[in-house]
């Protein structure tokens, strides 16, 4: 009996001591995260919250005023050319970029899964964009397409021209609002510059993809007669589709918020072909000094940007649990 007393109360005095280390490592581990919450807080939602504030009020001069006018800068924004302009020019052009992302990733990813000779070096030189900033790229990209040097002079000893980002044809040019709607040829340049880039990183996520598909799932399908072209496209592909939603939700990410490829290549563009909410944002805040429709063009980013993001991470959290 005495040794059965003396057992309980040993495992009674460890749970004891297991619950208390618990505890100790529960505070601990809040303590590191205080301050990572707040900074969190007061320097993202913080903020955002005051750029919803100050979207609301009439503060469009270096003098502060913050009475509250609704939503007015926000009608103006949506009846201004240069807005409706810029959400064409962003519709298109994340379009297209994602597209040419997914195609160009997903065909180089596969030419690396047969392993090649050198292919750390092709790895290596598909990769070597992404070290690189928008900044850089852009600067690059307006050189090599710039209508009277780089390509250019190529392609006019074959009796070919074009004017890349300064072409401000509109294609196929349907009237809508202010604006006409379609795809902005200037655009086709900048998505150019954007995709060799960015597909670097939808090459390593396919590549990695591949490289996880068992190979006794390819031999299977071989076996029931399947080409390598329906392997690749009936199989495989599917079995990648979560990679797949990922790419775009990341490259609609960096498309819908794009900035500084576009302002160092094209800036706006005659007729805004080439503009973008980002700058137009950059310009009216900072140059213009009308903080109040500044910070309406970025909440308007911020929520495009959620349209993406919030169904993503939900999805994934409901998948999780």
């Amino acid at each position: 009996m005495m040794m059965e007393t003396e057992t309980t109360m040993r495992s009674v005095t460890v749970t004891t001591r297991k619950k208390r280390s618990l505890t100790k490592d529960h505070m601990l581990a809040i303590g590191f995260l205080i301050p990572s919450i707040l900074l969190v807080g007061v320097f993202v939602y913080g903020f955002i919250g005051w750029t919803g504030y100050v979207s609301l009020s009439n503060w469009n001069s270096l003098v502060p005023d913050f009475s509250f006018v609704g939503l007015k800068n926000y009608l103006y924004l949506f009846g201004d050319f240069r807005f409706q302009a810029d959400l064409r020019n962003t519709l298109f052009f994340t379009i297209m970029f994602i597209l040419a992302v997914i195609v160009v990733g997903q065909i180089l990813a596969i030419l690396l899964d047969q392993k090649i000779q050198q292919e750390s070096l092709f790895r290596n030189i598909f990769f070597f964009p992404m070290a690189l900033s928008f900044v850089v790229t852009g600067v690059v990209w307006q050189w090599l397409l710039n209508p009277s040097t780089g390509v250019n002079l190529f392609l006019a000893k074959l009796g070919l021209d074009s004017k890349w980002y300064t072409d401000t044809t509109i294609f196929p040019a349907i009237g809508w609002g202010k604006i006409e709607f379609g795809i902005p040829i200037a655009m086709i340049a900048v998505v150019i510059a954007a995709v060799w880039q960015m597909t670097g990183f939808s090459v390593a996520m396919y590549l990695a993809g591949l490289r996880g598909v068992p190979e006794e799932v390819r031999e299977a399908a071989r076996m029931d007669g399947a080409n390598e072209f329906q392997v690749y496209w009936k199989i495989i592909m599917p079995i990648l589709r979560p990679i797949t939603v990922s790419v775009i939700i990341i490259m609609a990410h960096i498309s819908l918020k794009i900035f500084d490829l576009i302002y160092a290549m094209t800036g706006p563009g005659a007729n805004f072909v080439t503009d973008v909410p980002g700058v137009y944002m950059y310009e009216t805040t900072f140059r213009g000094n009308y903080y109040a429709n500044g910070a309406a063009i970025a909440v308007v980013m911020l929520l495009a940007v959620a349209i993406f993001i919030i169904p993503y991470l939900w999805s994934s959290r409901k998948g999780e649990a």
